[in-house]
């Protein structure tokens, strides 16, 4: 850490990065962008959004069950409930008994309100509320590491399986034409995805955690001629709407996760007009 805090003192000699907090937010986004911009383009392809705005939602549940079981980290039981909450999408969808988002629906709604019910008695919301707009300036030097971590684990995955996955996402009947085990596919991006969402809500925020995940992929779509361009769009947008959102919202004194957004939305609007008055 030593060394990016010297690196960062040689190459950035602004105001902001002389704080201590603002340099490991740097490296927090620097980590964490690329990640959302890379499993956004498999949200989009999957049509998925909505799941993944119920994972962000569910976080509360996550929270709530720490709180009984008395964790001091309630991140432990957040991912747990998570990857089981996806599990049980992800069984009862392939039971074809309701359509997807019906499911999803359901999952999200019920435990969105257990999670609310249990933390909201005696008063005690208040002190969970963080979550709900995030903090990323309180990102320490362990959830770096922790970052860094998955960082390494999902580009490893993406570059071992992201043919698979694609082909997955595609046309499942043909996935298995070729011998691809579908529902492994299913569970294992479904699950990295959970893991992903979980461990940033506490940095980017309930509220809008599903947002920074879709918009840089989104608005990549729009201008992106083939899967190479897609993704290296979409993990640009990501990057630069991370970096500019933290530097504004330093300056601005907003909420980081929510001006990270805002940025990633101009993004998308801008590559919008750009599709419009192209045709």
């Amino acid at each position: 850490m030593l060394l990016w805090y010297n690196l960062i003192d040689l190459l950035l000699p602004y105001d902001w990065a002389n704080y201590l907090f603002m340099k490991n937010a740097l490296l927090g986004v620097l980590l964490v962008t690329p990640i959302f911009g890379l499993l956004g383009t498999m949200v989009i392809n999957n049509k998925m959004a909505f799941f993944s705005d119920s994972l962000g939602h569910s976080a509360l549940t996550g929270i709530a069950i720490g709180v009984i079981w008395g964790i001091p980290n309630p991140i432990w039981s957040m991912l747990l409930f998570s990857i089981l909450l996806t599990i049980a999408i992800l069984i009862v969808k392939k039971a074809n008994t309701a359509s997807t988002d019906t499911i999803i629906g359901v999952f999200s709604s019920t435990a969105v309100a257990l999670g609310i019910v249990i933390l909201s008695r005696n008063g005690g919301f208040n002190k969970y509320s963080v979550y709900l707009i995030g903090d990323l300036l309180s990102i320490s030097q362990t959830d770096l590491v922790t970052l860094g971590l998955v960082f390494i684990v999902v580009f490893i995955l993406w570059i071992v399986v992201f043919n698979k996955l694609l082909l997955v996402s595609v046309s499942q009947a043909l996935a298995r034409s070729r011998g691809l085990r579908v529902n492994f596919y299913d569970y294992l991006f479904t699950i990295l995805m959970a893991v992903i969402v979980t461990i940033s809500i506490q940095w980017v925020g309930i509220l809008i955690i599903s947002s920074l995940l879709i918009l840089p992929a989104a608005a990549a779509r729009n201008i992106a001629q083939n899967m190479r361009q897609y993704h290296v769009c979409a993990v640009s947008a990501a990057l630069i709407s991370g970096l500019a959102g933290l530097i504004l919202s330093y300056y601005w004194g907003t909420a980081t996760g929510a001006t990270i957004v805002l940025v990633s939305a101009l993004f998308f609007l801008g590559t919008f007009m750009f599709k419009v008055l192209g045709r």
